[in-house]
């Protein structure tokens, strides 16, 4: 099967709405999830045209959205990995799963590597599930030793 990679738009809220509850499904994390859902498509509506959320889409010759993947740009201060005072973090990457192995994920990462690097970004983070795992260790992402932590307030 063919597939096109291409810049997401408002029109595909939807399906990164879906991706995104199918990606916290698929992992067993627990969720609000119609909750979710709605606020995801809220911050969506006003992320996407400010350029606040950059998301890619692979779509089929039909026109089917088969898996997307996003990236904001955080502010974040220079340190031992890069002295750019930002950070692409890179999130929302899912594949359905009649269209896996099929190179999607690895495609869609490398066309957010491309827009990271023309706008000179020079460090990405993502938070990885286990499927995506062998994927990012493949494209030359470790395990940091940064402890991070998380509270919710």
């Amino acid at each position: 099967m063919t597939y096109n990679i291409r810049v997401a738009t408002s029109a595909d809220i939807p399906h990164i709405v879906r991706h995104r509850e199918q990606m916290f499904r698929d992992m067993g994390i627990p969720a609000a999830f119609e909750a979710m859902a709605t606020a995801t498509a809220v911050w969506l509506a006003g992320a996407i045209p400010n350029g606040d959320y950059r998301g890619w889409v692979a779509v089929t010759a039909d026109g089917t959205v088969a898996a997307g993947g996003g990236v904001i740009v955080i502010t974040w201060p220079p340190g031992p990995f890069s002295m750019d005072p930002r950070c692409g973090f890179i999130f929302n990457v899912y594949t359905d799963p009649a269209h896996r192995k099929q190179g999607l994920g690895r495609r869609l990462m490398e066309a957010m590597h491309d827009w990271c690097r023309s706008q000179g970004i020079e460090c990405v983070v993502l938070n990885a599930s286990t499927f995506g795992l062998p994927l990012y260790e493949s494209m030359g992402y470790v395990v940091t030793t940064e402890p991070m932590m998380r509270r919710r307030l």
